[in-house]
């Protein structure tokens, strides 16, 4: 199939470069010249394990191609996919002024009767608002051209997008026209042919199912966060609190870690989005909105254990930072909860020494040059002769440490793990103070 995608961020690029490796002929479009030029190039400017090699293999074939005109990309294209960014409003709704003018550039652009599928995570509504703003356009131009508008939400998590977009657990599609599911069958068919997983719905029913299903994990890890907090008090481990919930098979294991908190450009955006989309219509979510709020608060539970340890006055204490993206194998540090205990950090008079495998340069680009600020070239390098260390993402290469070359090179044994990667019994045993999350150490008294 031709098939056309507006947007090369992370939805569109994996979409569009995913499709063009089943054999797909794709256009990706973008209205920034130079990131169009590196793309071209085989430069992919997010970390996303997997992505840049199908990029390069698949540009090479000449399936996938890299353009800025949309008018160019889209004029032959079968399907259109709609996968521009929708930042949120201060007020928590949806900026839809991307994916709305898109579509009148659609309307604007198109030679004959398409399908036009809205890709980004978009309010209910959405598809209806696209589908008026393309006619808008046609009928200006006195075009009767057939537009039928999809909803196909993505589910891809970051650090594993590629795989779920070819092995995917659901392919949701909202629509009412049998052509237009015809299409979008076709269109999935070699990722979707051992087991039926295209749930058909309409369009309503699938924009609501994005949001509910990152509501839903976003209120697994608020809820595990806020027993954390309470185990803190009584002396729990939510470890083996989580063990002992997690076995259970109707709650699993899955999204129960204690931490931090979430971040990233979904589960925060999302939640408050569907809380804007209730008050929209009278409704008041009490608990989507307290999940929120769990989350914003969890983010400062790091700080408090810094204060816990050496007290309230914090200035010219040396931190060392593991983690700055908002989870492993991504290179975002969008909403990340290292960001807020940073930020506060500096604001106490902290040095902090910073360390990620991959988000250094994404970070750099956020906050520059700092006296306060000095990023290390390693993991061991963020040690040296730091107060404590303060781990903010559970990347692998932090699971197994060397335990006394840490203690060499730390001025204290102190550890603060947002991320429970650590057996506390081990740790103490090799003469660290270990402050987890839930791991029993009282916070009563901040």
């Amino acid at each position: 199939m031709r098939i056309a995608v507006v947007g090369t961020g992370y939805v569109g690029l994996v979409t569009g470069t995913c499709l063009a490796e089943i054999g797909h002929n794709v256009v990706c479009i973008d209205k920034d010249a130079g990131k169009v030029m590196r793309l071209k190039a085989g430069e992919v400017d997010i970390y996303e394990p997997g992505l840049e090699s199908l990029v390069i293999k698949n540009s090479a074939s000449g399936n996938l191609q890299f353009i800025d005109d949309i008018a160019a990309g889209i004029e032959a294209a079968e399907a259109v996919f709609i996968a521009v960014g929708t930042p949120p409003n201060e007020d928590g709704s949806t900026d839809l002024s991307h994916v709305l003018g898109v579509a009148s550039s659609i309307g604007e652009a198109l030679q004959a009767s398409t399908v036009v599928i809205v890709k980004s995570t978009v309010p209910v509504g959405t598809c209806h608002k696209v589908k008026a703003a393309v006619n808008n356009v046609l009928e200006q131009r006195d075009e009767s051209f057939r537009i039928d508008v999809v909803s196909n939400p993505e589910f891809l998590k970051e650090g594993a997008a590629v795989n779920d977009f070819t092995r995917p657990d659901r392919i949701i599609i909202g629509s009412d026209n049998a052509d237009a599911i015809d299409v979008m069958r076709e269109m999935y068919a070699p990722y979707n042919r051992r087991k039926d997983r295209m749930i058909i719905m309409d369009v309503v029913s699938a924009e609501l199912t994005k949001y509910a299903a990152n509501a839903m994990l976003a209120t697994k890890i608020s809820f595990i966060n806020e027993v954390a907090n309470i185990a803190e008090y009584i002396g729990a481990d939510i470890e083996r609190v989580r063990e002992g919930i997690g076995s259970d098979p109707r709650i699993g294991y899955d999204f129960i870690y204690a931490g931090c908190g979430y971040g990233g450009s979904c589960f925060p955006k999302d939640v408050r989005s569907i809380v804007s989309v209730a008050r929209d219509v009278g409704y008041d979510s009490e608990l989507l909105s307290s999940v929120d709020n769990v989350n914003e608060r969890q983010k400062r539970r790091l700080f408090l254990h810094v204060q816990q340890h050496f007290g309230t006055n914090l200035d010219g204490k040396v931190l060392a930072i593991w983690g700055l993206s908002f989870k492993p194998e991504t290179n975002d540090l969008r909403e990340a909860p290292s960001r807020v205990l940073i930020e506060e950090l500096w604001q106490h008079g902290v040095t902090v020494q910073v360390y990620d495998p991959v988000a250094m340069s994404d970070f750099k680009a956020i906050y520059g040059e700092r006296d306060d600020l000095i990023y290390a070239d390693s993991k061991e390098d963020a040690l040296q002769d730091a107060d404590a260390l303060v781990i903010c993402t559970e990347w692998k290469q932090f699971k197994v440490p060397d335990y006394q070359a840490m203690k060499a090179r730390l001025k204290q044994p102190v550890i603060i793990d947002g991320r429970n990667l650590y057996d506390t019994q081990r740790i103490e045993k090799e003469g660290f103070t270990y402050y987890g999350i839930g791991r029993g150490a009282s916070l009563a008294k901040i």
